[in-house]
């Protein structure tokens, strides 16, 4: 049987301890093969050619655009789309500039700081901006909705580590919402922690970092898994 095939589309770095767990992670599934792909040198349409992608940890990313790119044709493709940390703030950006309309940007890109206004088009604004607590190097709890992917793979609760100083606020979500997007997971203070789209593909997003975790594989890894290997199976 061929193995479902995942890309991992983030910039590799010994430097990101999530880069070193997620080969581990990777070699407890016998009928995963994992397909690095750097920033700089995606061809973002491929990226429906795979059975899953996971958009990885170590924002910011050498290319954002393409990044973008890629988890545009995954998401429009019905590729299974997992992304963690950064790569949870990133596809929370395609979807604001794809699917609600907005100019959004990253508060810790390249200019991020200058709210510029492309030729012809709207001000862009900082949708991903810098929480007013880090959660960097922290745990936290995070609460699920009732009936959601998240509250399948967490429980109505878990506690989960975290490596972030940027993220979605509940204050800027209400146009994602509106959009579509579910908050399925929360802080008890109700700050998103976990997104995700409703519908058959999966689609799902987590502020923490579930490669950090000491029990793996992590049960949002394993659902994303789950879903890679269905899509290789109907496909094959």
């Amino acid at each position: 049987m061929s193995p479902a095939r995942i890309a991992l589309v983030g910039d590799r770095s010994t430097a990101v301890r999530a880069h070193e767990r997620i080969p581990q992670i990777a070699a407890r599934y016998d009928d995963v093969d994992l397909h690095w792909l750097a920033t700089t040198d995606l061809v973002p349409h491929e990226a429906a050619a795979f059975d899953g992608v996971w958009v990885v940890p170590g924002s910011p990313y050498a290319d954002e655009d393409r990044v973008i790119d890629a988890i545009r044709a995954a998401r429009t493709g019905g590729v299974p789309l997992l992304g963690t940390c950064g790569g949870y703030q990133h596809m929370v950006l395609e979807l604001a500039r794809n699917v609600a309309g907005l100019a959004a940007r990253h508060a810790e890109s390249a200019g991020g700081g200058g709210g510029g206004r492309a030729a012809g088009g709207p001000a862009s604004s900082a949708l991903i901006t810098e929480l007013a607590c880090s959660l960097k190097g922290r745990s936290g709890q995070v609460d699920t909705q009732p009936g959601t992917r998240a509250s399948a793979a967490l429980g109505e609760r878990s506690f989960e580590r975290f490596h972030c100083s940027f993220g979605l606020t509940a204050a800027d979500a209400a146009p994602l919402v509106e959009a579509g997007l579910v908050l399925s997971g929360t802080s008890p203070e109700g700050e998103p922690r976990v997104v995700e789209l409703p519908g058959e593909a999966f689609w799902l997003g987590t502020a923490f970092q579930p490669e950090l975790a000491d029990a793996q594989p992590h049960p949002v890894v394993d659902a994303f898994v789950t879903a890679a290997r269905e899509r290789a199976e109907a496909g094959r």
